[in-house]
């Protein structure tokens, strides 16, 4: 039984949540801990709500239903972005853990009230980006930090995961910049499939471990095939408070899929992924080889773990506001930088597959996409006909080190 959390929450069953339910599930049958309540509006999304049922666990339509009837040690919200903040602020002041998944939020400005509702209440807050809690990422930050490689220099990330229409239709939100209730979602690859990739950069540069290096200024350029709000494909590029420079490419707009790769370049090592059998390998100038492994990307189980020792032990999570915020504040920065999307030209897109399940490609993207990774470039420095140049945004912060990091901000309507 873990000292610090005995009872367990779990709100939004559906989608990503059914892998949090089985967890849940089976470490309550092992006697781990107790499954104290399953909140969502719609259950019947979960597949295993008849094992829900089964057991005997509580259902809830709200958190706010459940703060009414009962508490829980953590809870552990796997909802829409837009509902982040607000959850999470609720259930730490009704005095709960919280690990929120992926990404924090939308604004600058959440992620302020985040941690401040943390802090008054003296809870711990997670922000569930798998590779953050482990081993392999946090033994390559450690060395980052100790300045093993030398200074950072240029990091590049490149990820192509094409999608469908049906990706689009999963829910309300999805691909919008606002949802029906004009909450900022900003649901993108770079805020939602793909964050995880933007955040590494960041976070494996963090001076500390609880703490991502963070960007001073965002370039991007936000394109789209399919008919949504917001951009399918994003090209950005972002200086950080270490005088590092930042790309982030990615796509769901492409014909073939590719999985992540990664190149980071230091003054004395490069770092890459996806070049040596999806293992994290550092190749510094003296000719070593350096093999961190390959951290599982969904690795639900672990990520869990470690925020209960977090608990339990009262020591900062590896992942909290302060580390995640950093790719909050570039996203936000990145609507600001091109704030009317680029539709791809028509004659480009190719419509694929069967009505209800179509998919969209925009054609040679991947070899654009692909030039500007090896370059170090945007589309419009590269002189694509379809491209367009954003601006230059100031990204104020870091929060929490300043007090107007979500000063000046204001949401984009979209």
């Amino acid at each position: 039984m873990n000292d610090g959390v005995k009872s367990v929450a779990l709100v939004g069953i559906g989608g990503y949540g059914n892998a949090y339910v089985k967890e849940l599930l089976d470490r309550q049958l092992a006697g781990g801990i107790k499954f104290v309540a399953a909140v969502d509006p719609a259950p019947q999304r979960c597949e295993h709500l008849s094992e829900i049922r089964d057991r005997g666990i509580p259902l809830f339509a709200s958190l706010e239903d459940f703060s009414r009837r009962g508490r829980a040690d953590l809870v552990i919200l796997a909802t829409p972005i837009q509902l982040h903040c607000e959850q999470a602020c609720l259930a730490m002041d009704l005095g709960s853990h919280v690990l929120c998944e992926k990404p924090l939020g939308a604004h600058p400005e959440q992620i302020r009230r985040m941690v401040e509702a943390r802090d008054r209440n003296r809870r711990q807050l997670a922000i569930g980006y798998q590779w953050s809690f482990s081993p392999e990422i946090q033994q390559l930050k450690r060395d980052i930090s100790a300045g093993r490689f030398g200074r950072p220099k240029r990091l590049r990330t490149g990820v192509y995961w094409p999608r469908d229409e049906k990706y689009y239709r999963r829910c309300p939100w999805a691909g919008r910049q606002r949802d029906g209730d004009d909450r900022l979602v900003l649901d993108s690859p770079a805020n939602n499939a793909c964050a995880h990739q933007l955040h590494n950069m960041f976070f494996v540069l963090g001076k500390a471990a609880d703490r991502s290096d963070w960007p001073t200024t965002v370039t991007a350029e936000l394109y789209r095939a399919y008919a949504i709000q917001n951009y399918d494909t994003v090209a950005l590029r972002c200086r950080t408070e270490q005088g590092a420079t930042a790309l982030f490419i990615a796509s769901h707009a492409t014909q073939h899929k590719r999985d992540l790769v990664f190149r980071y370049e230091f003054e004395d090592a490069i770092v890459h992924y996806g070049q040596f059998d999806d293992c994290i390998v550092a190749e510094p100038r003296n000719g070593s080889r350096i093999n961190y492994g390959s951290p599982p990307l969904g690795d639900l189980s672990h990520k869990l773990s470690e925020v209960l020792q977090s608990i339990r032990s009262a020591q900062p999570v590896a992942c909290g506001p302060e580390a995640a915020g950093a790719q909050t504040a570039c996203v936000y920065a990145a609507q600001q930088s091109m704030p009317n999307i680029i539709d791809f030209p028509g004659d480009l897109v190719v419509v694929e597959g069967a009505p209800g399940e179509r998919r969209r490609y925009v054609t040679d993207l991947e070899k654009t996409l692909d030039q500007c990774y090896e370059q170090f470039s945007l589309p419009s420095e590269l002189g694509i006909a379809w491209s367009g140049p954003g601006a230059e945004v100031a990204v104020t912060g870091p929060f929490p080190a300043g007090d107007s990091a979500a000063s000046g901000c204001v949401a984009p309507k979209g």
